[in-house]
């Protein structure tokens, strides 16, 4: 497939594990044909960021010609990766894209259980964002809401939604709270 050179393209979307093992990933690139390639490449970019702190903000680094962003989420390693001429802030978009889409099907709960349990979910997340190497969507809220099929049953969007269960949790504990501390 011939691409535009002025389009960006997303060489790979990786998850990886606490230990650097494989989750979920999605290969746009045929630099890296076979599993055992893949491997070795998710082995050797896991060693290269694994001891660096990219858990508050998202973190970028020149690796084998490649431009690898990446973030941790609790014991979750989340990276996109593009070719050494590819802009960073279009790969940072991906990566937040891709993230925020998983925290919001997940209802936050963004750990390696979670995901393993709803694995189906984020493919179709990492489908949504990217095909074929280019990218399809970056807005979270869309990604979440297109992946759970919600948009076309209902008119409240996936936001809202998350908000109205976020303000249900906070009413639970604040009764919980001030029962407690009547019958003290």
């Amino acid at each position: 497939m011939e691409v535009d050179p002025t389009m960006p393209v997303i060489q790979n979307m990786l998850l990886l594990d606490s230990e650097g093992k494989r989750i979920a990933v999605k290969y746009f690139d045929q630099q890296w044909a076979t599993i055992a390639q893949q491997s070795n490449y998710e082995k050797s970019v896991f060693s290269k960021t694994s001891r660096t702190n990219a858990r508050g903000e998202a973190e970028v680094t020149m690796f084998d010609e490649v431009v690898v962003c990446y973030k941790f989420i609790g014991d979750l390693m989340f990276y996109v990766t593009g070719s050494q001429d590819e802009n960073e802030l279009i790969l940072h978009t991906v990566l937040v894209a891709f993230y925020e889409s998983v925290t919001l099907l997940l209802r936050s709960a963004v750990e390696k259980k979670t995901v393993l349990e709803n694995l189906d979910l984020v493919l179709l997340a990492m489908d949504e964002i990217v095909d074929k190497g280019l990218i399809l969507e970056t807005d979270p809220a869309t990604i979440a809401s297109r992946v759970s099929m919600r948009g076309a049953e209902t008119d409240i969007p996936l936001t809202d939604r998350v908000t109205e269960v976020n303000i249900q949790s906070f009413l639970a504990t604040a009764k919980e709270q001030l029962a407690r501390s009547l019958l003290k």
